[in-house]
């Protein structure tokens, strides 16, 4: 699933990934996943054989996407549903599971606790992403102990309470950035003091500003 435009969400085997424009969402036949769009989106949507991709991730996630893989599947999608096996059709596409088996894993993931209790603490904080209730504090409103709930969010994602918040509030930046809001309301929504802040976060985790991330998915 190639994303031009737009930016998708995907929960899947206790994941769930953020796919911003110029990136796409590989997803294994029989999985089970939801998929949820945000903004006007462009996507072009490629349905591999499982027999033809067993160099591919075995898991569902993000990838980062090159111009030239970006091309084979738009090209791809002109095709002829049977098109012929020994044709340049044939090479086209793979071209294209060759791109794909080597494309770079995308960063924007985050582990999804299965535990009854965490879950009703990450629908809190996606519902209200500026709380900033301490891990003391979450763990009282569904009934653990601070102990209890960071060894359950670090077995079940292998993350600390202060460490997972973090990457979810990176993750809902992107959408919100992708689909037209400002960095000042950005960092009011997840609750920092300044814009500043928020930015240093963003930086230290992309490895770039909020405004070149976006720039850069907007010029390709």
């Amino acid at each position: 699933m190639l994303l031009l435009r737009g930016v998708l969400s995907c929960e899947v085997e206790g994941s769930l990934w953020i796919v911003p424009a110029q990136s796409a969402l590989w997803v294994p036949g029989d999985v089970l996943h939801k998929v949820k769009a945000a903004g006007m989106i462009e996507v072009y949507v490629a349905f591999i054989d499982s027999a033809v991709a067993s160099e591919l991730p075995l898991r569902c996630c993000a990838v980062s996407t090159t111009p030239l893989l970006r091309e084979l599947v738009i090209r791809s999608a002109q095709l002829p549903l049977l098109y012929p096996e020994a044709g340049a059709e044939s090479h086209l596409v793979t071209l294209l599971l060759d791109e794909l088996a080597v494309a770079t894993i995308g960063t924007l993931h985050l582990p999804m606790p299965a535990d009854g209790r965490l879950r009703k603490i990450v629908e809190a904080i996606i519902d209200k992403p500026d709380d900033r209730g301490t891990v003391q504090t979450w763990a009282r409103r569904v009934g653990l102990s601070e102990r209890t709930l960071a060894r359950l969010l670090a077995q079940q994602t292998g993350m600390s309470f202060g460490r997972w918040r973090q990457q979810l509030h990176l993750m809902l930046a992107v959408e919100w950035l992708s689909t037209g809001a400002s960095v000042q309301r950005v960092a009011d929504n997840l609750g920092y003091e300044s814009a500043g802040s928020f930015v240093t976060m963003f930086r230290k985790a992309l490895g770039t500003s909020p405004h070149r991330y976006i720039a850069q998915r907007q010029q390709a």
